[in-house]
C-alpha cells in the first residue's frame, strides 16, 4: 500500500512527503465539501483545514485503513460543522463541480469526457446533498458501502438504502434533464 509508505515518511520527519496526500485527495475533498457547504470558498477553506487536522493527527491514523476514508471523514466533519456555524449566513450558489480527468487522454476523448462530466455534475448539483454525495463517493471516488458509511457517520444498511434511492433520483432527473442522452445501461 502506497499510503502506508507516505504516512511513515511524514511521521517519521519528512514533512514534504504530505504533499502526495494533498495531490491525490485535494480534488475529492473538494467535492465532499462543496456538495455539504454548497460554496466553493467555503469548500476550499474546508479542505485547507481539513490537510492540516490530517497532518497534526497523522499519528491517529491507523494504518490497516484506508487513509481517503479516514481524510474524508474529516472532511466530512469538518464541512458539516462549517455548514452549522454558517447556517445563518449562507447565501445558496450554484456551480458545477467538475471531475479531475486524466490529463494522458486524446483532445477529442477529453472533450467528450468533460461534457460527460459536467452533465453528470449538474445532475449531482439538483440532487439533495446527501444523495449527491454519495453518488459521488461511491461512483466517481470509488469507495466501499463499508467506507462512505465510516465518512458519513451512517450504517452500512442506510448507505445501501441511500445508494438505492439516489440511483433512482440520478435516472429520473437524468431522463427528464437530459432524455437524447440517458442510456439504460448506465445505471
Amino acid at each position: 500500500m502506497e499510503e502506508r509508505v507516505y504516512v511513515e515518511k511524514v511521521l517519521s520527519g519528512n514533512t514534504s512527503a504530505f504533499a502526495y496526500f494533498v495531490n491525490n485527495y485535494q480534488g475529492m475533498a473538494i467535492n465532499i465539501a462543496y456538495r455539504i457547504c454548497e460554496n466553493m470558498q467555503d469548500a476550499e477553506d474546508v479542505v485547507q483545514e481539513s490537510f492540516v487536522k490530517a497532518y497534526k493527527n497523522l499519528h491517529s491514523f491507523r494504518l490497516e485503513s484506508k487513509f481517503s476514508t479516514w481524510f474524508y471523514r474529516i472532511v466530512f466533519n469538518t464541512a458539516v460543522t462549517l455548514t452549522k456555524a454558517k447556517m445563518w449566513a449562507i447565501d445558496d450558489e450554484v456551480e458545477n463541480v467538475v471531475v479531475d480527468l486524466s490529463s494522458d487522454l486524446d483532445t477529442g476523448h477529453q472533450i467528450e469526457m468533460s461534457e460527460t462530466s459536467e452533465i453528470v455534475s449538474y445532475v449531482l448539483s439538483k440532487m439533495p446533498k446527501a444523495y449527491g454525495l454519495t453518488l459521488s463517493l461511491f461512483y466517481l471516488e470509488d469507495n466501499s458501502v463499508k467506507e462512505i458509511a465510516e465518512i458519513t457517520g451512517l450504517n452500512d444498511s442506510n448507505v445501501k438504502v441511500m445508494l438505492f434511492r439516489a440511483r433512482k433520483m440520478f435516472k429520473e432527473l437524468m431522463t427528464k434533464t437530459y432524455p437524447e442522452l440517458y442510456k439504460e445501461e448506465l445505471i
